[in-house]
């Protein structure tokens, strides 16, 4: 019981100082960004709120102006099974990339961030 309470605690406090220490988000211009919005429409971020790793990645993603998806695998039990099924494991985060009619799913917030990074931060 006090673990959990402890548990509970320590994420909402990773959340709240997520919150306070937000990035910013990077400028571009209009047809840029609508590239980067458009390129993003494939990509959808299996994640959990307090997560610390999830926290990380949803920063850079922030930092880098993707607009991606979110699905909730801790909370919404369609999101999770559809993680487990599809992705084969319950395990966040986890990137779905969607590209030429195949599915890629991403695991590991190092490798996540790589591949956004190499993907968006130029645009």
């Amino acid at each position: 019981m006090f673990i959990k309470a402890l548990r509970v605690g320590l994420g909402q406090l990773i959340i709240f100082i997520d919150f306070l220490t937000r990035p910013s988000k990077k400028k571009r211009t209009p047809a840029a960004q609508a590239s980067v919005d458009l390129s993003a429409q494939d990509l959808t971020l299996y994640q959990f709120n307090a997560c610390p790793f999830c926290v990380k990645t949803r920063r850079t993603l922030r930092r880098l102006n993707v607009p991606v998806a979110f699905r909730d695998a801790k909370n919404n039990e369609v999101d999770r099974q559809t993680l487990l099924a599809e992705g084969g494991k319950i395990k966040v985060p986890c990137l779905r990339i969607e590209e030429g009619g195949k599915t890629v799913w991403m695991y590991e917030s190092k490798v996540i961030i790589d591949y956004l990074q190499q993907r968006f931060a130029a645009v």
